[in-house]
């Protein structure tokens, strides 16, 4: 792709999202799909002093080894991918995939288990994540893959995900943080209550939030961005909760989400589809049934679902949660080897209550 918003983005990751400056240790993880981009990334860094290097996916590599591998391999957690982990200052992960549904023919306990070998680098990040000694972002790169799953073409998609990153302005970095004070009112409201309740098709869910710290998401972990979200209570969850769009978790979409909560822990779980992958993936362990996020999609400029949780989570009248690990930046305390977002659409039909005042109804923020 020779597209000159790609220089525009590089320079926004670089500066705007990981403040990358002389000496930083940065890793870029990606395929080689999103070469034109990282040729770009590789110069900002240069330019700004920091050392780069790459962890390049080759297409179908996954695939064998979560088909192939040895139990002792699944088992194995590889230490260079630990020292990675400790000794970062900078990492940078650009969606570029060959197949989104490449890992669908997977056993789920394999990746499974998998999962829970590799649950220390987790938890490790979130804690590097929460001290402040690690800076990272996930973007996006357009492939002819996630073209597809959004139901546009390549050039339709690509319109898409620049425009969702405001590549069209003057200054980007700009724009986003002028979006993080627009986003500050709602912060600052949420800051002083102490439950929240979701009320909605299929919906009445209630969620402790107070002692926890809400973030203001504008673009430094994510680009784009545009979200709001803490920790929850742990043992505080209750009620039942329908997700609107799939769940889609390591590849695999699980349709028609339907979980209830009593005293913080899932006790139900259902799915219309993947409803195996779904039930095995919250017995990776005891964290998996528990809320590590709860979040408010506030980008409005998103509105389609694109099954790709990057632009998803951010389309704005949206509520999502995740099951497992907690950012330990929001207070959370919850630790797990998944962090697994699903999403509630509230754009219609319904409320969202903080100790008992309507403060969003039908997507719109009833507050100044």
């Amino acid at each position: 792709m020779n597209d000159p918003r790609l220089k525009k983005m590089a320079q926004l990751l670089m500066t705007h999202s990981l403040e990358l400056k002389k000496g930083d240790l940065l890793v870029i993880r990606t395929t080689p799909l999103a070469t034109p981009l990282v040729l770009e990334l590789f110069r900002e860094a240069l330019r700004a002093g920091a050392y780069p290097y790459l962890r390049v996916e080759l297409e179908g590599a996954q695939e064998v080894f979560l088909k192939e591998a040895p139990p002792e391999a699944l088992d194995f957690l590889n230490p260079i991918d630990s020292l990675e982990i400790e000794r970062v200052d900078a990492l940078l992960t650009v969606l570029a995939p060959f197949n989104t549904k490449g890992l669908s023919g997977v056993e789920p306990a394999r990746l499974a288990r998998w999962q829970k070998t590799r649950g220390p680098l987790m938890r490790r990040h979130m804690e590097r994540d929460g001290a402040g000694s690690v800076r990272w972002n996930v973007t996006a790169y357009p492939t002819q893959a996630a073209a597809q799953d959004a139901g546009m073409s390549l050039a339709d998609f690509s319109d898409f995900v620049f425009a969702a990153m405001h590549l069209e302005e003057e200054n980007p970095s700009a724009f986003w943080l002028d979006f993080q004070q627009r986003q500050e009112r709602i912060v600052q409201r949420l800051a002083k209550g102490r439950e929240i309740r979701a009320l909605g098709r299929g919906t009445d869910f209630t969620v402790r939030v107070d002692g926890r710290t809400w973030m203001n998401s504008h673009g430094r972990k994510n680009m784009p961005d545009g979200e709001i979200f803490t920790g929850p209570v742990e043992s505080s969850a209750r009620g039942h909760i329908l997700f609107s769009f799939p769940a889609i978790y390591q590849q695999r979409e699980v349709e028609g989400v339907r979980l209830v909560f009593e005293e913080g822990r899932c006790v139900k779980a259902e799915a219309s589809k993947e409803q195996d992958f779904l039930l095995q993936t919250l017995e990776i362990d005891e964290g998996a049934k528990y809320l590590g996020e709860v979040a408010f999609g506030n980008n409005f400029g998103i509105q389609r679902f694109t099954k790709d949780i990057l632009f998803d989570e951010k389309i704005g009248g949206t509520l999502h949660l995740a099951l497992g690990a907690s950012y330990p930046s929001t207070g959370g305390r919850n630790v797990s080897a998944i962090h697994w977002d699903m999403i509630c659409d509230l754009r219609e039909e319904s409320e969202i209550r903080l100790d008992g005042e309507v403060i969003q109804r039908n997507a719109k923020w009833l507050f100044s």
